[in-house]
């Protein structure tokens, strides 16, 4: 999979981290166009609400696996967001494995998907 990954400074330390276990995992880590993506910082929170602002995006704090689990299965998430200085290295490489490896269920959470895209066509 074609992963792209970003941070400010707080979040570097984890991004050099999560890329060298993205590769070794056999995923593509690039700076452009991927399938989905990972943002990261002190918090993740501001880079969490700075995604959410690009049309497509349904970007997702994770700051454990059972919340990384759910983004994907009921929202189809394709950003994860997390915090160098809420999750050590070794736990957020856990988070980004389960939430890579986790598919959208579809079925009952489809309509509001739905719902999130039409808002944003309303916005253009």
């Amino acid at each position: 999979m074609r992963i792209a990954i970003g941070s400010d400074h707080a979040g570097y330390p984890l991004k050099e981290d999560l890329k060298a276990f993205l590769q070794q995992q056999g995923h593509t880590v690039v700076d452009g166009e991927a399938d989905r993506a990972i943002v990261l910082g002190g918090s993740g929170q501001g880079e969490q609400i700075a995604a959410n602002k690009v049309h497509g995006v349904r970007a997702a704090l994770c700051h454990d696996v059972f919340l990384a689990r759910l983004s994907r299965l009921h929202n189809d998430a394709n950003v994860l967001a997390m915090g160098g200085r809420i999750v050590a290295a070794t736990y957020a490489r856990e988070i980004a494995r389960v939430w890579l490896e986790t598919s959208f269920e579809g079925g009952r959470h489809v309509p509001r998907l739905e719902q999130i895209t039409d808002i944003e066509r309303g916005e253009r």
